[in-house]
């Protein structure tokens, strides 16, 4: 592999002008094809095979008008004093007035002040007005897809009601207006700004600083074109892109890091800039590939738990990784082709190490001193704070609510004045497929509920059909919204579900089918169906880059020791994820909540593909020096020499571009953001610069060693490329040979 890497690192060095031509007429081919093809991303959460999907489907199908509304934009804003509603009556007919004047409002009569509504239709008034007439809602909806609502109309509302926010009277609302985005790419821009900065310390120079800047949004913005083409022929989320964005500019940063960081250290050692861009991407190249197909292997695995979402979101990140990594061995070299002598100009003269230097005593150098020569110490300090952090972890819950901070004082607000069950209806289907009425079984259905706990007014209970002209006359499906009384996460709220689902007996004697769906039972249903789907995917991803890794390394004891970090560092994540979010701890979060369902999950494959990054780029060159006649103590300092200040820079900046989406409204990205941050943080720094160069030093010359027998059977990629080493180099040349041995010396190469 090698050398295959060696020729095309020199090839696109040598060929800079039409490589840079290709990759960027292929971005904005794809480009030109969106913008022609216009294709949409699906709406809809989807989870087949389970009962709450069923019912979704169902709905879809027999009651298209109520999925037709459900797809159309509605939000609800809340109205609140202290003193009663009816105190503000003719400043809520303002609000009233202005909120018609939305785009496309469906029905503006239906917008309404709760109070008049109240004392016109005493039977609906409990709908409209709670909490004693001190809590009213008013309902907008638009005629228009909630995807196609756009910033400046979310900024409208925001405005109508700051203006009515006075005299004792709140506003909020909640709802599709309140979850337009409209941040664009702050996060992207600050992220990509603190990895200039530290791409600046890291090689002391402008210009390399931004060959890897420049090259990441090609990467990334190719994803994301394909990606979005990708809506055009098969149903993709828009919820999956978070992950793509985030996991493609950390990547392809990450990896062009490495690239240009080695091609600096070949250029130091002789020969043509052709010759030590081929032996940069034929070394570091080596790592780079095996890296970026753990990441690859980690996320694409999760389409074992079967859920289309979390699979997008894997295939997407999967297409990232695919693109950085190619970048990183094409681009790369063709940029700094480009570039020429001037790759490493102007230097900036006060930042320090900014080149390896055999005798300089850098911080990484000086970690890598401390870890080797206290190993144990440096073992049970670090494994002993991540247990610790782990510990909120053991009460975790899992919920699915998207709801925003800006929209949590509306929901608040219904809370109080309408039961907190409002926000999590249950949606029961019955369906009989052979056409017959199914008015007897849908009344006992409606009665057999009624009886249930936690029903809110369960004497306006009702059922609607699909007949027609008449919905209740001929029908074949019906449809029951029920309200519960507790909050969607609450116990009570799942058992009134299970206790619905256990009617289906009942109801297959009648000849129909009952599903139970609505957000509160997909949430149910998505938590039971990623807890069965976690084993297996563990099994999956661990057994698959556990194999790969052997490979890699030509070890048991190194992947072993890999392994059993990351336990560590996900199980810390996931505790600090829960203590801040869920239990709001330090005050970071207004609003502290159920962690996202598929979070943990998401967080496990994205978490050990970049764990894996930073074990290949800081444990392979250790490997190679001990390969190149250091003794092993020596070796894991050398790592630390030409490895460690490249995986510090790399995960400061992957830290940065996720923590960067803290700021996005978007619950999503911002739990995902803080996630994962946190496990880079945790993951590179503690297990991969401390514990594991700690426990390998304790091991010695045994990390490195694979059985007799195994040996023969696993086959050698040469990721350390030594076929490639001293290409390019005269064989007189003092750097020929090991680059950490001084002129005056001679390496021995160890056998493998």
């Amino acid at each position: 592999m090698a050398s295959v890497l060696f020729r095309l690192g020199r090839f696109c060095f040598q060929h800079k002008w039409a490589v840079i031509a290709g990759w960027l007429a292929a971005v904005i081919g794809v480009a030109v094809a969106v913008q022609v093809l216009s294709p949409a991303f699906q709406k809809d959460f989807d989870l087949p095979g389970t009962d709450s999907g069923t019912a979704t489907s169902q709905v879809a199908k027999y009651f298209p008008a109520v999925n037709d509304q459900l797809d159309k934009a509605s939000t609800s804003v809340l109205v609140a004093a202290d003193d009663g509603l009816a105190a503000h009556t003719g400043r809520i007919d303002q609000l009233v007035s202005e909120l018609r004047g939305l785009d496309k409002v469906a029905d503006p009569a239906a917008v309404a002040n709760p109070v008049t509504v109240a004392a016109a239709n005493p039977q609906v008034a409990s709908s409209v007005v709670g909490d004693n007439g001190k809590v009213g809602l008013i309902q907008v909806r638009q005629d228009v897809e909630t995807s196609d609502l756009d910033s400046a109309q979310h900024d409208k509302l925001v405005d109508i009601m700051d203006q009515f926010r006075t005299d004792g009277l709140q506003v909020e609302a909640t709802g599709s207006l309140m979850q337009v985005s409209g941040g664009g790419a702050t996060a992207e821009l600050l992220g990509f700004g603190v990895a200039f900065i530290v791409m600046i310390i890291a090689f002391g120079a402008l210009i390399a600083a931004f060959i890897p800047l420049v090259t990441a949004i090609v990467g990334v913005v190719g994803t994301i074109m394909l990606v979005t083409l990708a809506a055009q022929f098969l149903d993709v989320n828009q919820t999956a892109t978070a992950i793509v964005t985030m996991l493609g500019i950390a990547v392809s940063i990450d990896y062009a890091l490495f690239i240009v960081s080695r091609y600096r250290s070949e250029l130091r050692r002789g020969g043509s800039p052709a010759d030590a861009v081929g032996r940069a991407v034929g070394t570091a190249g080596s790592a780079v590939v095996f890296a970026g197909l753990t990441v690859v292997i980690a996320v694409v695995a999760l389409m074992v738990v079967g859920i289309p979402l979390i699979t997008q979101m894997g295939a997407g990140a999967a297409v990232a990784v695919v693109i950085a990594v190619a970048s990183a061995l094409t681009l790369i070299p063709a940029a700094l082709g480009a570039t020429g002598s001037r790759a490493f100009t102007p230097r900036i003269p006060w930042i320090k190490h900014a080149e390896v230097d055999e005798s300089s005593d850098s911080l990484t150098v000086r970690l890598g001193r401390l870890v080797t020569g206290k190993p144990i110490a440096f073992i049970v300090v670090g494994l002993a704070l991540l247990a610790v952090a782990a510990i909120p972890a053991t009460k975790m819950e899992l919920g699915l609510s998207m709801t925003s901070a800006a929209e949590q004082p509306a929901q608040s607000l219904l809370a109080r004045g309408f039961g907190e069950g409002i926000n999590g209806p249950l949606l029961v289907v019955l369906h009989n497929d052979n056409g017959q009425p199914i008015q007897a079984i849908a009344q006992r259905t409606v009665d057999h509920i009624k009886t249930l706990d936690d029903v809110t007014n369960p004497d306006a209970l009702t059922w609607i059909g699909n007949g027609s002209p008449e919905p209740n006359t001929g029908a074949d499906s019906a449809l029951i919204s029920v309200i519960p009384r507790s909050a969607p996460a609450a116990e009570a709220t799942h058992e009134l579900m299970e206790q619905i689902r256990e009617f289906t007996p009942a109801a297959e004697q009648a000849g129909a089918q009952l599903h139970v769906g609505g957000q509160t039972a997909i949430t149910s249903d998505l938590s039971s169906k990623l807890s069965s789907a976690l084993i297996p995917y563990l099994i999956v991803v661990v057994g698959l880059a556990f194999l790969i890794m052997i490979a890699v390394f030509r070890s048991l004891w190194v992947p072993l020791i890999a392994t059993v970090g990351f336990i560590f560092s996900v199980l810390a994540t996931i505790g600090l994820t829960v203590a801040i979010f869920q239990e709001g701890a330090l005050g970071l979060i207004t609003y502290p909540g159920p962690i996202l369902s598929f979070l943990p999950i998401i967080l496990i494959g994205v978490v050990f593909g970049l764990a894996m990054d930073y074990q290949v780029f800081l444990t392979t060159r250790m490997r190679e020096e001990f390969l190149n006649g250091m003794s092993a103590k020596d070796a894991i300092i050398a790592g630390y020499r030409h490895g460690g200040r490249v995986v510090a820079s790399a995960a400061i900046i992957m830290i940065s571009v996720f923590a960067a989406f803290m700021l996005s409204p978007d619950t999503i990205s911002k739990m995902l953001g803080f996630g994962l941050a946190v496990a880079v943080l945790l993951d590179a720094i503690v297990i991969r610069m401390m514990v594991v160069p700690a426990i390998i030093a304790l091991l010695g010359e045994r990390a490195w060693g694979l059985p007799a027998w195994l040996d023969k059977l696993v086959p050698d990629f040469d990721i350390e490329g030594t076929a490639v080493r001293d290409t390019g180099l005269d064989s007189e040349s003092p750097h020929a040979g090991n680059a950490d041995v001084p002129a005056t010396q001679h390496a021995t190469v160890r056998t493998r």
